[in-house]
């Protein structure tokens, strides 16, 4: 049996975990793949971690970079991480010797990822990269295979898991967001520095993937971004009274031969599919012809969920398949049109912080009304002892442009006491 020999670069939980399962299910793997999966190097910053196992002199690499030059390395595994230094260093230079690449590093492909496939596709090697999205949820390999046949207008859902976290157990734990996120902290599923989850922008670099397997399109960088840092108990509440849940979601969606990215906190109804999904999980919804609806769940993140779509992409080059690393050809890939978010029209919930004083909420129905945007619910909550009221306003299908604008004027009026909230509300 034929041997395909590996370089795994970067051994932090991913890594440690995928070299521990190559070495288990070697076997295994050979038999399934008929070719056998041989870790021949490792390499990461520190070779005297402690880790739970012991690294051979003979297999590790000093100069991560070695591995792009030896000729007898068939595939890199990289689990470096980030869109700059090593990481990309190690993959331009592995695509460019010639060698197959896996790796897990959206922020990766979302930058660079045109630049390598056609690299990739030049040299007749493989760049995978299932692990990039969501996990253990096989949504890469689905839309490039299995889905195929389907022409896709809408894709959607919850890329994030700490995020999805945060905002469930606001939600059932009855607690504010800075206890939750040290609860993630303390769990593992939020990053000492969590910024990236919180901001949306992880979930922007895995839409940006998806929505060019989805599209055929070229990456782009036109989409709104907006995370869950603003999102406090009393959302929540105010959600739950009336009838919803927050959840942050990633939207790709193709409206007459127009392509909308956009991420954001979004108010469901409670008894979408989608408001159910709790936890660290990950849901992703396609909609395509003639399939219709598909979704698949599961584990977002994680080494065990992780190493799952990087065997799977190993898999996949053990088998001798090589193929296009966005589905077709750089040649078929279209530059489509792109557009921001400014003229869609959303329902959304509007909450304003101000004094409990006449004239108030006379002053904020006027400014809706001169930006034509018309008031579906208004509930008002004064609070006597503060001198303070809470003005929650669900608004008809209004341009997202006049809604922004609503909000930059209300802020300016002395009235105000805290940032006022807008919220879009989807139907999904």
């Amino acid at each position: 049996m034929k041997k395909l020999n590996i370089a795994i670069v970067g051994l932090g939980n991913i890594g440690s975990y995928l070299f521990k399962y190559l070495k288990q299910n070697k076997r295994i793997l050979a038999n399934k793949n008929n070719c056998i999966p041989n870790v021949i190097y490792v390499s990461a910053k520190n070779r005297k971690k402690k880790r739970s196992f012991k690294i051979s002199k003979k297999i590790w690499l000093q100069n991560y970079l070695n591995a792009t030059s030896k000729k007898n390395v068939d595939l890199i595994v990289e689990l470096i991480g980030g869109a700059e230094g090593p990481a990309k260093k190690l993959v331009f230079n592995a695509l460019k010797n010639k060698k197959h690449v896996v790796t897990a590093n959206k922020a990766l492909i979302a930058k660079y990822g045109d630049q390598l496939s056609k690299i990739a596709e030049k040299n007749k090697v493989n760049l995978e990269f299932e692990a990039s999205v969501c996990g253990g949820v096989p949504i890469i390999r689905s839309l490039k295979e299995s889905l195929i046949a389907n022409k896709i207008n809408r894709i959607y859902g919850i890329f994030n898991g700490t995020s999805n976290y945060i905002l469930s157990c606001m939600d059932k734990k009855n607690k504010n967001f800075k206890d939750v996120l040290n609860d993630a902290k303390k769990l593992g599923y939020a990053e000492s520095n969590p910024s990236a989850d919180l901001n949306g922008d992880d979930v922007s670099a895995k839409l940006k993937i998806l929505s060019s397997l989805c599209f055929n399109s070229f990456l782009n960088d036109n989409i709104n971004v907006e995370g869950i840092k603003d999102i406090d108990k009393e959302d929540i509440n105010n959600a739950n009274t009336l009838g919803y849940k927050i959840k942050l979601l990633g939207f790709a969606e193709k409206i007459n031969n127009n392509i909308y990215q956009r991420v954001h906190p979004t108010l469901i109804k409670k008894s979408s599919y989608v408001a159910s999904i709790d936890g660290v999980l990950n849901a992703v919804i396609i909609d395509g012809s003639p399939v219709g609806q598909s979704i698949i769940q599961g584990e977002g993140a994680g080494p065990a969920a992780t190493t799952s779509a990087l065997v799977s992409d190993i898999s996949s080059i053990l088998r001798g398949n090589v193929k296009f690393p966005f589905s077709i050809s750089n040649k078929e890939r279209k530059k489509l049109n792109f557009k921001d978010i400014l003229d869609r029209s959303f329902s959304a919930y509007l909450r304003f912080e101000v004094k409990d004083q006449p004239g108030v909420l006379s002053n904020i129905t006027q400014i809706f009304s001169k930006n034509s945007v018309s008031i579906k619910r208004l509930i008002q909550n004064p609070n006597r002892n503060k001198g303070s009221s809470s003005i929650i306003i669900i608004t008809h299908l209004s341009k997202n442009k006049s809604l922004y604008k609503i909000l930059k004027i209300v802020n300016k009026r002395s009235y105000v006491l805290k940032k006022s909230k807008l919220i879009r509300i989807d139907d999904i």
